[in-house]
């Protein structure tokens, strides 16, 4: 009898402009983390079945971000970023997503901080919905209806999706180490996947809170491995 390898995807967490360097909740090496991942796709293709990614895109998400005038906790509160359809939600230019080809995108936050990849629903970004009432306010942060709209309210969840395809293992890379790589690892084995972190393709918020976090999620059963 021979075993099977388990079925693989590549879950690329939240590569965007507002967590890389110039962003509104900068990491110091979000930048080069996007053209390293760049570059382990490109060499290691042949290693998984499929290929997603995650993005933050928020419309109104309520107290994730600190009211105007007041300064943010970095806990529970932050300054406002990745809002849907600006330029801050938009993926990092070193992320080559032409030579990536992700098979499919996952927005989270909407309306909630949604900081793991299992809180997403499949979503079309880069195709704004267009209609009456598409470019009306949907939130104050500038968010339209047609920004709101590239996540259908019936569209599957990363692990909808994922069982679609009969994976079974994921590993993790990307922003932020520390927050929604931590999230997405821990909901990834709380869900059954076999869950591997490529610690050096992700990128954190602070020396202490990764190390932390990169311990959690080694205990919790992931395999942490420096990729």
């Amino acid at each position: 009898m021979t075993m099977t390898e388990p079925k693989r995807a590549l879950v690329i967490v939240d590569v965007q402009n507002d967590f890389c360097a110039g962003g509104s909740l900068a990491t110091d090496d979000g930048a080069e983390i996007a053209a390293a991942i760049t570059e382990h796709v490109s060499e290691r293709r042949g290693d998984y079945d499929a290929i997603v990614m995650t993005r933050d895109w928020h419309v109104d998400p309520g107290t994730h971000f600190a009211p105007a005038g007041t300064e943010p906790d970095f806990t529970q509160t932050w300054p406002v970023h990745c809002v849907a359809g600006t330029p801050g939600a938009e993926l990092h230019e070193q992320l080559d997503v032409e030579e990536i080809a992700a098979d499919a995108e996952f927005l989270k936050g909407l309306h909630d901080a949604s900081y793991s990849g299992f809180d997403g629903r499949l979503g079309e970004p880069d195709l704004v919905r267009s209609g009456e009432g598409a470019s009306a306010p949907a939130g104050p942060y500038g968010a339209t209806a047609g920004d709101e709209a590239a996540v259908a309210d019936d569209a599957p969840t990363l692990d909808e999706w994922l069982r679609e395809q009969d994976v079974d293992a994921i590993t993790v890379v990307g922003i932020a180490t520390d927050y929604c790589v931590k999230a997405t690892v821990l909901d990834g084995l709380d869900a059954g996947y076999d869950v591997t972190v490529l610690a050096g393709l992700t990128a954190g918020v602070a020396e202490e809170s990764t190390a932390a976090a990169l311990e959690e999620m080694a205990e919790a059963g992931a395999h942490v491995v420096e990729g």
